[in-house]
């Protein structure tokens, strides 16, 4: 586990550099993001009582993913001190908080991360249990996103060119289908989730 968190925090510092080369230094509200993640997932995993709604736990999960991104970039401006943040996370990680739902669960997160404007990790981790998500899903739907989000930057996300639509899919379900075909094991993981979505996108009209 411990290699996995220090592989995540390395790719998420190149890809908020990748980003804005100094981005420690750009006051990014990474809190704020967290909490209007966490309202899209609710969204998500459903809460209307006035109508039918059941829980889409794979877009549910990859909002806890892109929750991730932003928590692990509020612990790397915390800390210059990698290890030491490995060491805590795993820690947090292995003592999940839960309320008595995972609405309530989330709720307690976001009045945590509004409280510190950190990244509550042992309520992530309750809400992970919520949806049955292991350690390892995370890790795979991590760095499976963390390679959408560099395909977007290559291909043109903050100048307006970049198409999220393709061929009727949004491009995060794209992702998920190449997830799901690729073993997460293989020590080009990372080239070839990158390589089907080119593959894919140049199939967008």
């Amino acid at each position: 586990m411990q290699q996995q968190l220090l592989t995540m925090l390395t790719l998420q510092d190149s890809m908020n550099t990748k980003v804005h080369e100094q981005w420690r230094q750009q006051g990014f509200a990474w809190y704020r993001a967290i909490w209007v993640e966490a309202a899209e997932m609710l969204d998500h995993y459903g809460w209307k009582w006035w109508k039918h709604q059941q829980p889409d736990i794979e877009q549910v999960q990859l909002e806890l993913v892109d929750i991730f991104h932003f928590g692990l970039s509020a612990l790397l401006l915390a800390s210059e001190d990698q290890q030491a943040i490995v060491s805590e996370l795993e820690a947090q990680l292995q003592a999940p908080v839960k309320a008595d739902s995972f609405a309530e669960t989330l709720e307690l997160m976001v009045a945590n991360t509004l409280a510190t404007k950190g990244f509550d990790v042992p309520t992530f981790a309750g809400l992970m249990q919520w949806v049955d998500m292991s350690f390892d899903d995370l890790f795979k739907h991590y760095v499976g996103k963390n390679v959408l989000n560099f395909f977007r930057q290559d291909h043109g996300y903050k100048t307006g060119e970049y198409q999220k639509i393709w061929n009727g899919q949004e491009d995060n379900e794209v992702l998920m289908a190449v997830l799901n075909r690729i073993d997460p094991e293989v020590t080009d993981f990372q080239q070839q989730v990158y390589d089907q979505l080119k593959a894919a996108y140049s199939q967008v009209k």
